[in-house]
Formats: structure tokens, C-alpha cells, sequence
């Protein structure tokens, strides 16, 4: 990673409440301190509430729409990417993040930080879903934090420790 911006890829719930709307605001500011580039589906609620964190500290931010119109972008994003391809592009939300902040988040989360982990992209998580095994035993792999600061703290770090793309396996089941 040295010397290249890290990209963070921001996921959570669209219609977010006022808790988790101020939680991702903060993730968006704490993203654009560091000066690594915000990643998320450019959209409302926590997408759009990271995006205006990230901007009132200068950051830069990429918005991976659903849809095929780039007015459809929330106003906070710099570079809206259309895909037409619906609720496909969080795949491509994932895969453009070295590493993943998901901030609550309903099932389309959920659909989320199931591809990230399937392809071995670290994902931090606030106020965000928890996973058992089968085996009863509390899923480790979602790196829980407590506060805004600590989760890009924490996905820095692991963005840095992290395998490159072409280290990575394809999507693993």
C-alpha cells in the first residue's frame, strides 16, 4: 500500500436513523483526515451521511449507483459511477474498497459483508450484524468497534496488513 490512496467502501442502511446517520458522518470525517477515498452506493441514509463526513474535511468520494442516471447520486459525491445493474453493484462497492466499514445496516448490508468476507476483504463493524456458526461459536471475522474513530482507525490498519487484488482468492463459498 505505500505510496497508493486507500479506499474505504462505507456500507449501511438507507434509511438510516439519527444514531447511525451521525455514527456514519463521523466514519466519512475520520475517512478524509486520513486522507484515504470513500467508497459507497452514493445513495441516501448512511451512504449519504459518510459522504457529507467526507466532504466537510475535503475528502474524495465514489458513489457506485444502482441505477443508470448520476443524478441520482446523493449531492456529497464527487465521482458517481452508473451501473444500471441494481442491487448487483454492492459487489462492486466491496471489490473497489481495500477494506469495508459497515455502519448498521438492513439486508442489503447483510448481502454486503457476506461478499467481502467471501472474497477476504477485512470489514469493520459499528452497530452493524453479528454472525454465529453453526457450531454455536460467535463469528470473528467482522472486527467490532465502538466508535466512528476506532473504525477507520482499525480499517487503516487493516487496509495496510491486508492481501493485494491479485494475492486475493475469487469469491469463496
Amino acid at each position: 500500500m505505500a505510496g497508493k490512496k486507500i479506499f474505504i467502501s462505507v456500507i449501511g442502511e438507507s434509511h438510516a436513523s439519527p444514531e447511525i446517520a451521525k455514527m456514519a458522518e463521523e466514519v466519512g470525517t475520520e475517512i478524509a483526515k486520513a486522507g484515504a477515498v470513500l467508497v459507497c452506493g452514493g445513495l441516501k441514509g448512511a451512504m449519504e451521511n459518510a459522504a457529507r463526513g467526507a466532504k466537510s474535511a475535503g475528502g474524495t468520494t465514489i458513489g457506485i449507483l444502482p441505477g443508470s442516471k448520476r443524478e441520482e447520486a446523493n449531492p456529497y459525491i464527487d465521482y458517481p459511477i452508473v451501473t444500471g445493474i441494481g442491487y448487483a453493484r454492492n459487489k462492486l462497492v466491496i471489490k473497489t474498497g481495500n477494506v469495508v466499514i459497515a455502519v448498521g445496516g438492513s439486508y442489503g448490508t447483510l448481502s454486503e459483508i457476506a461478499f467481502a468476507l467471501g472474497y477476504e476483504i477485512p470489514v469493520v463493524g459499528l452497530k452493524t450484524w453479528q454472525f454465529i456458526h453453526h457450531d454455536g461459536q460467535m463469528d470473528q471475522k467482522v472486527h467490532r468497534v465502538n466508535t466512528p474513530k476506532e473504525a477507520v482507525s482499525l480499517a487503516l490498519k487493516l487496509a495496510k496488513e491486508a492481501k493485494r487484488p491479485e494475492e486475493t482468492r475469487e469469491y469463496q463459498t
